[in-house]
């Protein structure tokens, strides 16, 4: 005997809307149009008059105390996730994060971080790793690994200095 309540069976895949997936809800930000106006608004918008030199609101949003460089930061990680969902090499992600990461932590230094930004131009940085990354995906890996080895063997050094210097002050205390 059939159950009194069956469940009903699927409709035809035809007579279905598909939901719109998950990352084409928001591909229009990831094109490469998009991400270049991106680039130039942030680092290349204006020119200082009778100078070569281009900042944009990268360096003018950073002039406010605080948010101004989050702000400028959380913008900046869309050309990082643009790669991420492209699939670029995760030691380029890892390039992309640090130059955005120097971008922001020295740009958060009143004054002299933003001049560091306007001279820095992470945004720029990321979308020619982005574009190199696409156009020869395994080529120019080892430039990647090698700057991140760079990287890391200076932040042990910074980390490791004052151990070496406090060492060396104890020896010359001790010999004295």
């Amino acid at each position: 005997m059939p159950p009194s309540n069956p469940i009903p069976a699927f409709p035809p895949a035809a007579a279905c809307p598909r939901p719109p997936e998950r990352w084409n809800r928001g591909a229009w930000l990831f094109r490469d149009t998009t991400l270049e106006r991106l680039e130039f608004l942030l680092d290349e918008a204006f020119r200082v008059p009778g100078t070569r030199i281009r900042f944009g609101i990268d360096g003018i949003v950073g002039l406010v105390p605080g948010i101004g460089d989050v702000v400028a930061g959380l913008l900046s990680l869309v050309i990082p996730l643009a790669g991420w969902i492209r699939g670029v090499p995760y030691v380029a992600l890892a390039r992309m994060a640090v130059n955005l990461g120097i971008g922001v932590l020295v740009g958060s230094i009143p004054v002299l971080g933003d001049i560091f930004d306007i001279a820095w131009k992470a945004n720029r940085r990321n979308l020619h790793l982005l574009r190199r990354h696409l156009v020869e995906p395994h080529r120019h890996t080892w430039r990647d690994w090698a700057f991140l080895a760079l990287l890391g063997a200076s932040i042990l050094l910074v980390l490791a200095l004052p151990i070496i210097v406090f060492v060396w002050l104890l020896f010359w205390l001790l010999s004295r």
